[in-house]
Order: structure tokens, then C-alpha cells, then sequence
């Protein structure tokens, strides 16, 4: 079977799948999730934080098949074939309908050793004298931006010694003494509390950014798709185990900066 053949099959399983559904529904009011669902996440988020879940959703709900695809990239829901997906984001969604399940802090940051070796940047701007690992995926790609004590924004043109479109790679090269990165609290917390990683510029702030579950907007959401957003609303509901009392006088020392309009498909 072809690429293409093998998209085309994928959704019409799905569509076929939703209108078994849909009829179920008309003759039953107590209508069981059942079905495969597909559900797309990005990588380090997935394994992480979500992949603990998932014996708990099964357990709860037997009848459906869950498919679980790990990547970065941004994904289009739709073409794609999927059910539902995991975004990290900045602005919401502007094309599909979303819950916010968490939030999780952007963290400049670097090992001992290399603080050691190259010192500490005191303002932002001392970051373009530093060996710096950029993100692929950033939305503002080698241009670091930050908001002050007074509110007032900050952005800097780095020099990248390194791009890598995987957070877990660059949180090894920074814990290998290689470079500044920023990441987010849900990848490199624990890096942070135990000293393998230390937080850079204590009076500055980057953007915050928010974990959503993104589904297509549809008038009728199947019974598979809604019990999955539910249970991982209710899974993320307490404090997120990525933060520690510690960790929030961290986040008081600058105020969240206002989001960038950001996109997500």
C-alpha cells in the first residue's frame, strides 16, 4: 500500500468507526468509548508524563484501542488522522477545540561547569557572549525573549553552538557542559532541584507556556475522544509534578510575560 493509500485507509477506519458510533448513539443512551483512538503528543512530554497514564485510562475504559504517536513536529489533526492530540503552546488553539491541562515554565539554564568556565549572565544581553543550544521548533527561533521585574520586555540574538529539534538532547548537552539552554520546567525540574542544571537570570522571566489537549471541532465529539479529554484534564488537575513550592518563589521574581499569538494546528 502506498503513503497515501495507507492515509486514506487510516481516516475512513476512523469515519467509519464514528458513524458506527453516531448510530450506537441514536439507539442507546448509555453509548461505551469504544474504538480505536489516535492520539498524537510531543516526544519528551509523551514518555515523561503521559506515558504513565495510560495503563490507568486502559484499565478504566477496555474497549478502547488506544495508537500513541511520540514527535515534535506539529502535527495536522485532521489530514493526519488523528482523534486527539497533546500540544505545548503559548497561544491556545486557533483552527481546533482545546482544554488546557497544565502549565509549565520556560527556564534559562546551564550545569555547574560551564557557569564555572564561562561565569554567570547577569541581564539577557550577556547571553550573546555565551555558548548557546537553540531549539529547532521556537517559535522565535535564536532570539530569546524576556520580561524584566517592571514589566519591560528583553529579547537577545544568541550564538547557537548547537540546534536540536529534541528537548532531551539539548538538556544532555547542557548537563554535559556544553551551552545555556532554556527549557521547560516539565523536562528539566528535576535537573534543576537536584544541581545537575542551574536557572540563569533570577530577575528575568520567558514566556509561560500551556499543555492542551487539541481535538477537531466537531458538533457531536464521539464518546472515545471526550472520555480521554476528561480523564486527562482530571489526571493533570492537582499542581503539575513538574513544580515545587521551591520552584513557584522562583516564578515570583518576574511577572509571566503577555503570550505571543502563536498558532497551533
Amino acid at each position: 500500500m502506498t503513503e497515501s493509500g495507507e492515509a486514506l485507509y487510516e481516516r475512513s477506519k476512523s469515519i467509519l468507526e464514528e458513524v458506527a458510533e453516531a448510530e450506537a448513539m441514536a439507539s442507546s443512551a448509555s453509548l461505551q468509548p469504544r474504538g480505536r483512538l489516535r492520539i498524537n503528543a510531543p516526544l519528551s512530554f509523551g514518555v515523561l508524563h503521559l506515558a504513565p497514564l495510560w495503563p490507568r485510562f486502559m484499565q478504566r475504559y477496555p474497549d478502547v484501542e488506544l495508537d500513541i504517536a511520540l514527535s515534535d513536529r506539529v502535527v495536522d489533526i485532521v489530514e493526519e488522522g488523528y482523534d486527539l492530540a497533546v500540544r505545548i503552546s503559548r497561544a491556545g488553539s486557533t483552527t481546533h477545540a482545546a482544554r488546557k491541562l497544565a502549565t509549565s515554565r520556560n527556564i534559562p539554564c546551564a550545569s555547574p561547569a560551564y557557569l564555572e568556565a564561562y561565569g554567570h549572565p547577569k541581564t539577557p544581553a550577556d547571553l550573546v557572549a555565551h555558548r548557546c543550544i537553540g531549539y529547532t521548533y521556537a517559535a522565535t527561533a535564536d532570539e530569546w525573549h524576556f520580561v524584566d521585574a517592571e514589566g519591560r520586555p528583553h529579547a537577545v540574538k544568541v550564538n547557537c553552538v548547537m540546534h536540536t529539534n529534541n528537548g532531551d538532547t539539548a538538556r544532555a548537552a547542557a548537563i554535559a557542559g556544553q551551552g545555556v539552554i532554556w527549557q521547560p520546567t516539565f523536562l528539566i525540574g528535576h535537573d534543576l532541584r537536584e544541581g545537575r542544571l542551574v536557572s540563569l537570570l533570577p530577575g528575568y522571566r520567558m514566556p509561560d507556556i500551556d499543555v492542551l489537549a487539541v481535538y477537531p471541532s466537531r458538533r457531536h465529539l464521539s464518546a472515545k475522544v471526550r472520555v480521554m479529554v476528561d480523564f486527562l484534564v482530571e489526571a493533570f488537575r492537582a499542581a503539575p509534578p513538574w513544580e515545587t513550592p521551591a520552584d513557584q518563589v522562583l516564578s515570583k521574581k518576574a511577572p509571566a510575560p503577555a503570550p505571543s499569538h502563536r498558532r497551533v494546528k
